[in-house]
């Protein structure tokens, strides 16, 4: 089997966590290619006499299986370079919250040998797809969580015009709207007042950020619609984003998004299940008085 190692960066006292993954994956003799960036970073914790390759693009990315070592931010951060390949993601969680990345550090070497053993399930996430215009984040124009319209910190509220399915919904007045999917329901959408979304629901969320009107709330769509933005008002400029990536575009420019042609296949571990992830992070049903 050969396995791919992403992450952003690597704190140190998670090093020793990093060094037993190593030893782990090299004693079942598991091929080990490790993103560029990242390997410069753990080079330290590789125990002596474990070889490994790099990879630096989607494009000399070759694996079975891809390990996403951090937070949830850095399995956003997978999807250009896993793409449309299919290949499951199984996200370590080195931080605290962990929605996505649900395999604690002190899980590892349980967690590595469920794989070997394929022993495990797979997630399907719906992915959101900018269909226009196409030049804004070159050929990655996918978001796993969500896409957002917010105003420049500097600048006064924006008129955001949405169209699903070429109806009319509402002209948003505030710092913005974002559009979530069923994964990034539990993300910055959850902190904005939207619903929490099942992973497998065929639905996506417009949800305001801090609206002028206060009877305007979260509306849940179809996820097989066609979405249309359009910003008005005295602003010339907003902030356009795509889970981490972001930029700054003119209000002439009108924005369409759809369901991406392909899913995110995340990696779950046998007996998780999300609503058991979800209540046991939002620590539903904790109270001092039981």
């Amino acid at each position: 089997m050969n396995i791919a190692l992403f992450g952003k960066n690597i704190a140190p006292e998670n090093g020793e966590y990093m060094r037993q993954l190593f030893v782990k994956l090299s004693e079942n003799q598991v091929e080990i290619t490790v993103y560029r960036p990242f390997a410069d970073m753990v080079a330290a914790y590789v125990p002596e006499g474990v070889s490994y390759t790099t990879f630096h693009s989607h494009e000399d990315l070759k694996a079975d299986l891809l390990f996403s070592i951090g937070g949830d931010g850095t399995i956003l951060d997978t999807v250009p370079f896993v793409r449309d390949s299919g290949m499951p993601v199984l996200g370590i969680n080195m931080g605290r919250l962990g929605f996505l990345s649900s395999i604690s550090k002190d899980e590892i070497a349980a967690a590595v040998q469920s794989v070997l053993s394929h022993d495990f399930g797979v997630e399907q996430r719906t992915l959101l797809e900018l269909v226009a215009p196409q030049n804004v984040f070159g050929d990655v124009r996918y978001a796993l969580n969500e896409l957002n319209v917010i105003r420049n910190p500097e600048h006064s509220l924006l008129a955001i015009k949405v169209f699903v399915d070429d109806v009319y919904l509402n002209t948003y007045w505030g710092d913005g709207i974002l559009l979530a999917t069923p994964t990034g329901s539990t993300a910055y959408s959850l902190s904005a007042g939207g619903p929490i979304i099942a992973p497998n629901a065929k639905n996506f969320v417009i949800t305001p950020i801090a609206t002028h009107n206060l009877t305007v709330r979260p509306v849940v769509i179809p996820d097989d619609s066609v979405i249309r933005i359009q910003v008005e008002g005295r602003e010339k400029r907003f902030v356009f984003s795509m889970d981490s990536r972001s930029c700054t575009l003119d209000t002439s420019v009108q924005l369409e998004v759809r369901k991406a042609g392909f899913c995110l296949n995340l990696v779950r571990m046998r007996g998780e299940d999300f609503f058991g992830t979800i209540r046991n992070k939002l620590m539903w049903g904790k109270d001092n008085r039981n």
